[in-house]
């Protein structure tokens, strides 16, 4: 009985997970990895793994040459992330949203 109490309380934080992760499909989300670069993309899923795949994507990172502008940009299209790469996330939504997506 133990058992079956456990595994429906699981299901039930699994199945909310997934309905506050499907809150986030198609908005903008921008990505920080560890070696500085930035992704700007719609977000489309999130895996098991924790990995992060964004449609048309841009990639910004930060260029050491002098120029007028200290960021480069170039359009990658569909991206995956990784998430032993990820550094931070952010979602493009009003406040409240965002502190409900906090727990996820």
């Amino acid at each position: 009985m133990e058992g079956q109490a456990e595994k429906s309380s699981s299901e039930g934080e699994k199945s909310e997970a997934l309905s506050r992760v499907s809150k986030l499909v198609h908005r903008r989300m921008l990505v920080g990895i560890k070696d500085g670069r930035f992704f700007m993309g719609n977000f489309h899923c999130l895996d098991k793994q924790g990995n992060i795949i964004l449609q048309d994507a841009v990639e910004y990172r930060s260029t050491r040459r002098s120029s007028p502008s200290p960021m480069e940009q170039r359009c990658l299209g569909l991206i995956l992330i990784p998430s032993s790469c990820r550094s931070s996330c952010h979602v493009d939504c009003s406040v409240e949203e965002q502190l409900s997506l906090l727990s996820i």
